[in-house]
């Protein structure tokens, strides 16, 4: 018996064919009737960049902070002891949940784009959650803290609270100008 062989599926049509769906011109309906409007997209790139770097700086002094306490503890009399005995199994893994938890913490503010439309305000966040406000002329965006640009990132960075709509006040990493921000009285 022979192994069977792999099927090669498109995902999208030829070049050449048409998308399955009633035809327009047929029904007498114009071409835009049924559409829905496309959202522009506005990618975060700042807010993601400063969300990487700091994750980045955060796990490489947490990694030298471990090894030097794994140095310190090797090198003192009666380091040698087995791991489990001196409590070096629980250090490594109470390292691990900080590296962890840190890391998703650092980079959950950040949200990967904005989705900007006449209906609506969608902030698609950092593992795909989306967040609903109302047009961008409508939203309630208050300025929190502002990064400039440097090290973390290669552009202004806005921490922006955002409220309204059908999702709670949410506080975002926004790189500048991608929402229209009420400026904090100081």
């Amino acid at each position: 018996m022979s192994t069977p062989r792999p099927i090669r599926i498109p995902r999208r049509p030829a070049s050449g064919a048409s998308e399955p769906g009633p035809d327009p011109s047929r029904s007498g309906a114009s071409s835009d009737e049924g559409r829905v409007p496309v959202p522009e997209r506005r990618t975060n790139r700042a807010g993601t960049q400063r969300a990487v770097r700091l994750t980045v700086l955060y796990l490489a002094c947490l990694a030298l902070l471990y090894t030097g306490f794994v140095l310190i503890d090797r090198t003192v009399p009666g380091g040698s002891s087995s791991p489990a005995g001196n409590g070096l199994d629980t250090f490594s893994a109470l390292a691990a949940i900080l590296a962890v938890g840190g890391s998703l913490l650092s980079l959950h503010p950040a949200p990967r784009s904005v989705e900007v439309s006449a209906e609506a305000t969608v902030v698609v966040g950092r593992w795909g959650r989306r967040h609903t406000y109302p047009p961008l002329d409508r939203i309630d965006a208050r300025e929190v803290r502002r990064y400039p640009a440097g090290l973390l990132s290669s552009a202004p960075v806005v921490s922006v609270e955002l409220s309204g709509g059908p999702s709670p006040l949410g506080t975002f990493l926004l790189e500048d100008g991608l929402v229209p921000i009420a400026r904090r009285a100081r």
